[in-house]
């Protein structure tokens, strides 16, 4: 049975993914948004779709990743003591003054003992799933031709055995390189070594570069890494996720597809990009975020783009995937794009925020760029009070969300401590004016004087998740008792177990059945804001034990099985397992 005990490779230009057996059963092109050349993940058939390295009577695996890096080795151990290692990456290092991240999966199999016998199963999808690509051949390598695309595989094995699928006892190292239809010149497997030796030291010393926490240093390292891959370098956005349509729960129809970029994830991204010193990556992050927001021309922000800025994420289904564990629909495209969520234009002006006040970043923001954020903040202004689908999208209501009106406040409010940070003594007194009248608003009608609580809606009565993230915000001290209390009714309404619920109410698709893991890391981090800190850290233990093998987190979990759901690997996930480390941790000078 299929399960998210996966690995992510890539190289911020494609990502794929890899099961226990060294199967490449996810992976787009020509990038992450691109046809799903492996989805073997979402077939219930294995007749096609992705690239398998099969050993003769394989009796165990090991896997892991070479330390500090993307580079993944597998190991496989057949009955006679026959063991094959297979390394897989994507390139990536300095090259003539820029970084090399070619269209390019690696693969290299060698042989560690024995006589093992071995099969190479390459079979691309094209078309969504529906269709395989034409097949030719060269001296020493395959294209497989697609409509949209033509691959190339060039490799030292037998094209023989590739093209026919017929098994050979391995002798030493083969290498395949799957990429773009170009010659290469060099001998495969010295091309195959020289970019696994650049692209470990690519990933070492990118990890040297972080500023990461005393305690759970590998846990932290592992996350960093998953976020940088779910970067695409070309425009600096960053994908929820790599994949699409990976339910929620079981058969919940909760199939949606996360490989775009949502601006509401841009604060929390940007704050652990800040955390760990990764300010390049932040850097084309914001970039990305300021170019949306400036083309914007103070009309309303969707809620998610295009890893391009595209605004059309038009919605389908695709009939030739039967989805995961055939749990369908399978849909490319994001009709959340369509949505009204307030709380877009809070996320983008905090995630801005850094531009004026971070002296490390080569671009600083200026007053040209402050006006343009200004019509961001007169949206917030007039919606703030006004209904919409809320952070959790929901698609069959709207109602004016707590949350939503939170951010549309904090936009007010980072807008006034620019134009102070600018001398704009005008402006700063005006948006602190308007972020008093705001705040003075949701307090008298998002608090809940029967729950003693803040409450999801305005005039409401439930709690949900985003509740946690009063004080992280800044719309509320943490000393405050509101907050305490506030927080004291989300353990009431959404704790199940060492888990936080987002919301229990019924939504468009019945009651939820699944935690969505980055609000357990919120909950962990009020805790530590409330000095509760022993408990912070005991449920974050918990949370890091639900992690696959190597370290990845899902966007869903079941709270009785502890079986990850949801799309992978989960950008938010990750973010969340970062944040709560740092805030954590003994520092390094309390440590020795």
């Amino acid at each position: 049975m299929r399960n998210l005990d996966l690995a992510l490779i890539g190289n911020c230009t494609i990502g794929a993914l890899v099961d226990t057996r060294a199967n490449f059963t996810w992976g787009c092109f020509p990038r992450f948004d691109g046809d799903p050349v492996f989805c073997s993940l979402l077939r219930d058939t294995d007749d096609y779709g992705f690239f398998s390295i099969e050993l003769a009577d394989c009796e165990r695996t090991e896997q892991h990743y070479l330390e500090n890096t993307a580079i993944l080795v597998t190991r496989l151990h057949d009955r006679h003591g026959g063991v094959i290692e297979i390394t897989d990456f994507a390139p990536r290092f300095g090259q003539y003054g820029r970084t090399f991240r070619p269209m390019m999966l690696v693969r290299r199999i060698k042989r560690l003992s024995g006589s093992p016998r071995i099969t190479l199963r390459l079979r691309p999808a094209c078309d969504d799933g529906a269709g395989r690509p034409e097949v030719t051949w060269g001296s020493n390598h395959i294209r497989y031709v697609a409509p949209a695309i033509t691959l190339r595989l060039t490799t030292d094995a037998s094209l023989t055995a590739l093209l026919q699928e017929t098994p050979f006892f391995l002798e030493d190292t083969v290498t395949l390189l799957l990429g773009p239809d170009e010659t290469v010149h060099e001998a495969v497997g010295e091309v195959g070594h020289r970019f696994q030796e650049e692209t470990a030291q690519y990933w070492r010393e990118w990890v040297r570069s972080l500023g990461i926490p005393y305690e759970w240093q590998d846990a932290v390292i592992r996350a960093a890494i998953t976020l940088k891959l779910n970067t695409y370098d070309d425009t600096g956005a960053i994908v929820a996720a790599m994949t699409t349509s990976i339910p929620e729960a079981a058969g919940s129809g909760r199939n949606w597809d996360y490989r775009y970029c949502w601006l509401r994830d841009g604060y929390f991204v940007v704050n652990a990009l800040n955390r760990l010193g990764a300010t390049r990556t932040m850097e084309r992050y914001l970039g990305y975020i300021v170019n949306i927001a400036a083309d914007s021309g103070g009309n309303p922000l969707q809620p998610v783009y295009g890893i391009d800025g595209r605004t059309a994420l038009e919605e389908r289904e695709v009939a030739a995937l039967s989805g995961y564990r055939s749990m369908g629909p399978v849909r490319i495209g994001n009709l959340a794009y369509r949505q009204v969520q307030h709380d877009v234009y809070g996320s983008s002006i905090l995630a801005a925020t850094h531009i004026f006040f971070d002296q490390r970043l080569t671009r600083r923001g200026d007053e040209v760029l402050f006006r343009r954020l200004e019509l961001l903040g007169e949206q917030a202004s007039r919606c703030y009070d006004q209904p919409d689908a809320g952070l959790w999208e929901l698609r069959g209501s709207a109602r004016v969300h707590t949350f939503s009106a939170v951010m549309c406040w904090a936009a007010c409010d980072r807008l006034a401590r620019i134009a102070g940070r600018l001398g704009l003594a005008e402006r700063a007194s005006h948006w602190q004016n308007r972020s008093q009248e705001i705040h003075a608003e949701i307090c008298r009608r998002a608090w809940n004087e029967q729950r003693n609580a803040f409450v999801s809606t305005f005039e409401g009565g439930a709690m949900d998740a985003s509740l946690l993230l009063l004080a992280e915000v800044g719309f509320l001290d943490a000393a405050d008792p509101r907050f305490a209390a506030t927080v004291s009714a989300v353990e009431q309404d959404l704790r199940r177990g060492d888990f936080i619920f987002r919301y229990v109410e019924k939504d468009d698709f019945g009651e939820p059945e699944n935690a969505f893991l980055v609000c357990t890391f919120w909950y962990v981090n009020a805790l530590a804001a409330l000095d509760r800190r022993e408990e912070a850290r005991a449920l974050f233990e918990k949370l890091l034990a639900r992690r696959n093998r190597h370290g990845l987190l899902a966007e869903h979990i079941d709270p009785v099985s502890g079986e990850q759901w949801g799309n992978f690997v989960q950008t938010y996930s990750m973010v969340g397992l970062i944040n709560s480390a740092i805030r954590l941790s003994l520092r390094w000078d309390q440590a020795f």
